[in-house]
């Protein structure tokens, strides 16, 4: 008898074993495997948002030729193809991540993420106000979907794939265009562009408050260069005044993460240089792989910085070029398909030069969250240790 009680032992240890390591095989299982990816933002990164909401067509890019390289169709991407957010997806072993307005995903469990940024966004709900979904109402979407995952999976799953997550950011740029010719004073200027981080950083400590411990953001691109802004310049130039907005914002948003990583436990960040990397390919694009950097691939006017790109947005007559992967710009404001890939890949695993304190890659593969086998919640950690199978939790 002793034989057969110490094989039924034998037994319970086995199946508790199978279950820590398996988590069951609901598909909540996908847990140990992947890092879910929350996505924040404006055109950067939206993958069609706006098509589901009240808005003109100044924030849409529902219609030909957007999305012709890759998708075939238009999908409201601001690109002919791919967008830097859904490159990083894909470096990231992950599906395509949905829009969450996008009704054929209403039932969907987004554990593997959702994107939630909107075209014309930004931190200030006053900025392209009833056109847009504006940063604070993205969160609140966030919001409500933390409460469903806590429902849905219970407390500790939840917690594990909210603190495991990367949260993506882009926004702050489309707040800035009232400043633009305004003849106020470099102070007030500045008192704006800490205003607009204020909001940012604001959202970056909400997420912490609900368990998110990694952003990825990126910085304000050179403004003032992009096609857009030097048609409207005189003579064509890049506007000075513009980029000064951008570097400004870049340096403030930079100093307020690092304080963030001292004020709040377990708080990580990669900082993406765009300005910096859109630059170098604006001014050399041949070295990058290029053959346009100043000009657009699709619109009108000086470097097709009209942007008509289209014809559905007050002007009908567009140019439109037959090789896009020549170009940096696919549109008066936003990369092409090619040189966001590039984007992503500097964001991804780029050098401290370009991506800093992490890159994405990094952030990824950087486990925070542990439970013991007594179901305590343990402080979030760097290490990559395993997180004891949480799938199924049970007392062995």
């Amino acid at each position: 008898m002793a034989f057969a009680k110490n094989d039924l032992g034998f037994q319970l240890v086995v199946s508790c074993l199978l279950l820590l390591i398996t988590g069951g095989q609901s598909s909540q299982g996908h847990f140990n495997k992947h890092v879910a990816l929350f996505i924040f933002g404006d055109s950067l990164f939206d993958p069609g948002n706006n098509n589901y909401i009240n808005t003109t067509t100044d924030q849409q890019a529902n219609f030909w030729p957007y999305g012709e390289s890759y998708f075939s169709q238009p999908t409201g991407r601001f690109s002919n193809g791919r967008l830097i957010s859904d490159f990083i997806a894909e470096f990231a072993g992950l599906p395509l991540i949905p829009a969450y307005l996008d009704p054929r995903y209403h039932n969907s469990e987004f554990l593997y993420g959702v994107n939630f940024a909107s075209a014309g966004s930004g931190a200030l709900v006053e900025t392209n106000a009833g056109l847009v979904i504006d940063l604070k109402t993205q969160l609140q979407y966030f919001s409500n979907l933390e409460k469903r995952f806590r429902k849905d999976l219970g407390d500790v799953k939840a917690e594990q794939l909210l603190s495991n997550a990367v949260y993506l950011f882009s926004g702050g740029v489309n707040d800035y265009g009232v400043l633009i010719g305004d003849n106020q004073s470099s102070y007030y200027h500045e008192q704006f562009v800490e205003m607009v981080i204020g909001n940012l950083t604001n959202m970056f400590k909400e997420i912490h408050e609900k368990g998110g411990r990694k952003i990825g953001i990126g910085l304000s691109p050179p403004l003032g260069c992009l096609p857009m802004a030097r048609a409207l310049h005189p003579r064509n130039t890049c506007n000075e005044e513009f980029n000064t907005i951008a570097s400004l914002h870049n340096r403030l948003l930079s100093k307020k993460m690092e304080e963030m990583t001292k004020e709040f436990e377990g708080f990580m960040f990669a900082n993406y240089d765009h300005f910096t990397a859109l630059s170098k390919r604006i001014k050399n694009p041949s070295k990058y792989g290029f053959k346009v950097g100043d000009t657009a691939c699709c619109g009108s006017g000086p470097f097709r910085g009209i942007f008509s790109c289209g014809g559905k947005r007050g002007i009908q007559e567009f140019e439109l070029c037959d090789n896009p992967d020549d170009y940096v710009f696919f549109d008066a404001p936003h990369p092409s398909e090619a040189a966001s890939r590039q984007f992503a890949q500097l964001f991804w695993d780029g050098d401290s030069n370009v991506t800093t304190p992490y890159n994405l890659k990094a952030l990824f593969q950087g486990e925070t969250f542990k439970v013991d086998l007594n179901k305590k919640v343990v402080k979030p950690s760097g290490d990559d240790e395993d997180d004891g199978g949480i799938g199924n939790m049970v007392d062995c």
